[in-house]
């Protein structure tokens, strides 16, 4: 249901990038949107990055993380946060890039991460 949702707003408002394996499965997506305020200071939100476990460590999450910033780039967005899980594995790898931890008012991390200048996340992307 809520990819049928998305796919009906035709507005430009989000995109998502997709990744198949050689078989033509799905094997990791990332989504982005407009962040719409929340946490002031970013512009783009992914919304959604995920990569199926069996094929991690292969490139997949970086190739969708920095598509995603570039494409933020292109419309002139500068900046992308993230929510996730505080205690998910996966946080390392945007720590990894440069992402900034967010923190509640309370000191509290929830599991947001920040790119306040996603020009420099593309600069670590390189060229692939």
């Amino acid at each position: 249901r809520q990819w049928r949702e998305a796919f009906a707003v035709t507005d430009g408002s989000w995109f998502c990038f997709v990744v198949e394996d050689d078989t033509g499965e799905l094997v990791g997506f990332a989504k982005g949107t407009l962040h719409e305020g929340g946490v002031p200071g970013f512009a783009g939100e992914l919304n959604k990055i995920y990569v199926l476990r069996r094929v991690h460590r292969q490139g997949i999450g970086r190739l969708l993380l920095c598509n995603a910033a570039r494409r933020f780039i292109e419309r002139g967005i500068m900046s992308m946060l993230l929510f996730g899980e505080a205690t998910n594995p996966s946080n390392g790898f945007y720590e990894a890039f440069g992402a900034e931890r967010l923190y509640r008012d309370t000191g509290e991390f929830n599991g947001g991460y920040g790119w306040r200048e996603l020009g420099a996340l593309v600069a670590r992307c390189g060229n692939k």
